[in-house]
């Protein structure tokens, strides 16, 4: 009988393919497609701010919505097409296979993150000169800048353990995403772990590159800082340079161990390891 979805081992060897294919893929096409998804997650956080302003909804309420609309950035990544550091984690189930090499996995890990950035950092600044921030009055602004606030606000071990949880979830949407040989399928598959991860408050890196530069970048506009109902001083903390020592390098750090050990290598162990252990494919 012909599944509508592939099995689990079937999805480990799919995957194992996939990503061999990634790190093949030429550098410069690579790094384009690295810079989308960057602005697709982007597109999925300004739209979880958005509704994440509205403070009439009830705190649960307003993180179940703001979780379920940045799905709609996976979404774009896995549908449309795009590279994404977090789901490119998976690409371990190909060097452990040995269809890649470790140093083609790190130059692709590499190319991506970079590209993601820019992708972020690009619809942060397009945001930034629309003027959106403004609406609600300047509660979708204030709202940003809390955020990126809270963000450089975490010690080194939260913004490690929550990258591990954030990415453990991603690349689960993105092995079960893998298993639909349908659309509807594979948007449902995104959309129940990205809502869990951003209704809990896991810590995503490429999201935290587009969620902190434009904090930083709205805490220069006076009205927008006054809506926080705090001062510019509150948010001394808030700079590039807190932006690598207080979120990414240790979110990022917690994402690969999330996404590579819990998702990428556990799933090869089981599925595709050579040995009388391994999980026969059906």
């Amino acid at each position: 009988m012909d599944l509508p979805m592939f099995t689990p081992p079937q999805i480990a060897e799919k995957l194992g393919d996939v990503c061999q294919g990634k790190c093949r893929t030429p550098m410069k096409k690579l790094f384009v497609l690295a810079i989308l998804a960057g602005a697709f997650i982007a597109f999925g956080a300004q739209l979880s701010i958005l509704v994440g302003s509205d403070a009439t909804l009830g705190f649960g309420f307003t993180k179940f919505i703001a979780g379920a609309v940045f799905s709609v950035g996976l979404m774009l990544v896995v549908v449309a097409g795009a590279e994404l550091f977090t789901g490119d984690n998976l690409i371990v189930i190909s060097a452990l296979e040995k269809k890649v090499r470790w140093g083609e996995l790190l130059k692709t890990w590499i190319a991506v993150y970079v590209g993601n950035l820019v992708g972020s950092i690009f619809i942060a600044l397009l945001l930034y000169w629309s003027g959106l921030w403004s609406m609600n009055g300047n509660l979708v602004g204030s709202a940003a800048l809390k955020i990126a606030g809270t963000k450089v606000g975490l010690t080194f071990v939260q913004g490690l353990v929550r990258g591990i949880l954030c990415n453990w979830l991603v690349c689960l949407a993105v092995w079960m995403a893998t298993a639909s040989k349908d659309i509807i399928g594979k948007l449902f598959a995104v959309f129940f772990p990205v809502m869990a991860f951003v209704a809990s408050g896991f810590e995503h890196s490429v999201a935290n590159m587009f969620f902190i530069p434009y904090g930083i970048l709205l805490k220069s506009i006076p009205q927008v800082v006054e809506a926080t109902g705090k001062t510019l001083a509150d948010f001394a903390g808030l700079n590039w340079v807190t932006l690598w020592t207080k979120n990414l390098i240790p979110v990022t750090i917690g994402n690969i161990i999330g996404g590579a050990f819990f998702v990428g290598f556990i799933y090869w162990f089981a599925y595709l390891k050579k040995g009388p252990e391994t999980v026969e494919t059906k």
